[in-house]
């Protein structure tokens, strides 16, 4: 029996002897594993908190920016506020400006209305006496133009009496016919000694009565653009003075030609007539400072 035991302590003790270190390291692994899995816990812990941080500074920086926002809103908001109520005071600015305005004009026209009421029988009094003062106008015009055209006739009537006149005064015999061999001769006879004290305007002498060409005859063949030389035409002395015939009339000096013209200018000069207020003149073209009066004859 004790034998037995002792056998039964010796495997006990066998038992232990065996399974003391297999426990040992059996706790060894546990702890280990224990260890393990909380430095696992520990790395997750640590993972978890810097999620949450991370997290939380990210959910700070958010609210940071929402509240960034929110002032940089605000901040709009209230510029947008500002600027809407500069804009309101503008316009109420410029609405009492064209209000005021729109008085003044007002104002203006109701001025006018009123001065246009006071001077309207003014200009109703002004109307009439333009009126009337036309009206004096064109009457004074209207015998004007009688007067003239009586003027006109009577100067006619005595232009044709002087032109008769002139013609019964000088007898066939006044008219010395020339030939073109004498015509130096009788030019010369003619030469002024000095022209500027020995000739006279026809105002000087008084006014032309004689004959007048008519003006369409007049503007086709005399005048400045139409010159021509004397020595081509008939030439006879008529009541002492030389005379040339063209176009039809005779025309006859009542002066000398000036003694500085040369000395063959009725052939060589080119001279034209023109018809003036007071006559008809000669001019020549080299000497255009000089005009010698002339009579015209329709024979």
């Amino acid at each position: 029996m004790r034998q037995i035991k002792f056998i039964s302590s010796g495997i006990l003790v066998l038992l232990l002897g065996v399974t003391a270190p297999i426990y040992a390291r059996q706790q060894d692994q546990n702890q280990q594993q224990d260890k393990g899995k909380q430095q696992d816990e520990n790395r997750g812990q640590q993972k978890q908190q810097q999620h949450s941080q991370q997290q939380g500074q990210k959910a700070q920086q958010q609210q940071n920016q929402n509240k960034q926002q929110e002032q940089n809103q605000q901040q709009q908001q209230k510029a947008q506020q500002q600027q809407q109520n500069q804009n309101k005071q503008e316009q109420k600015a410029q609405q009492q400006q064209n209000n005021q305005q729109q008085q003044k004009a007002q104002q203006q026209q109701n001025q006018n209305k009123q001065q246009e009421q006071k001077a309207r029988p003014q200009q109703q009094q002004n109307q009439q006496q333009q009126q009337k003062a036309q009206q004096q106008q064109q009457n004074q015009n209207k015998q004007q133009e009688q007067k003239a055209q009586q003027k006109q006739q009577q100067n006619s009537q005595q232009r044709q009496l002087g032109q008769q006149r002139q013609q019964e005064n000088r007898s066939p015999q006044q008219v010395q016919r020339v030939q073109q061999s004498q015509r130096p001769q009788v030019w010369q006879q003619h030469r002024a000694q000095n022209w500027q004290s020995e000739h006279r305007t026809w105002q000087q002498r008084g006014g032309y009565n004689g004959y007048r060409i008519p003006d369409d005859r007049f503007s086709m063949y005399f005048g400045p653009n139409h010159g021509f030389r004397i020595h081509s035409f008939p030439m006879d002395v008529y009541g002492g003075y030389p005379r040339f015939q063209y176009q039809g009339f005779w025309f006859g000096f009542l002066d000398p030609w000036p003694e500085y013209w040369s000395n063959d200018w009725y052939d060589n000069d080119d001279v034209y007539i023109v018809s003036s207020d007071d006559g008809y003149y000669l001019y020549n073209r080299r000497y255009p400072q000089d005009r010698i009066a002339i009579e015209i004859y329709l024979n």
